[in-house]
């Protein structure tokens, strides 16, 4: 059966998109749950609108992210803990603390799920952090950690 997609579904397509699935996948999850549509001669025109209004969307949201991300590299993100003397930190700066300096460095919310630390920093010094802002835009962002 051919469909028109609504919205953006793993695997299979973008909003805007004709696209040959299963009858019984159209009729008993795509179409029930208003992802996609029946393909008519009226929807195929509709399709060329959603797809251009997904593509408008995306656009603003990589730019959004690209503005964001030059802001995060332009400023010295420094966090502040206690130390021992020989640069080990009492305790660990976790994915949260990070996403919160990042946040106040950057001026919007980061979530903490977007900020790939494979491991809580437990030394004083600059580490390097990756925070994925957009599928397209994931900055390296320098972290200081200096003793309290």
């Amino acid at each position: 059966m051919k469909v028109i997609l609504q919205k953006e579904v793993d695997k299979l397509g973008v909003p805007g998109d004709l696209v040959e699935v299963a009858d019984g996948y159209a009729r008993n999850y795509l179409i029930p749950r208003k992802l996609a549509a029946p393909a008519t001669k009226g929807g195929v025109k509709h399709s060329e609108r959603l797809r251009r209004a997904h593509q408008d969307r995306v656009q603003k949201a990589v730019s959004e992210a690209q503005s964001v991300s030059d802001r995060l590299t332009a400023s010295k993100v420094r966090i502040t803990a206690r130390a021992g003397e020989d640069g080990r930190l009492f305790g660990s700066i976790t994915v949260a603390a990070v996403a919160d300096a990042l946040s106040s460095a950057a001026g919007t919310p980061i979530d903490r799920h977007d900020v790939n630390l494979p491991e809580p920093i437990r030394s004083t010094g600059v580490h390097e952090v990756v925070v994925r802002l957009h599928p397209q835009v994931a900055p390296t962002v320098s972290v200081e950690v200096v003793p309290q």
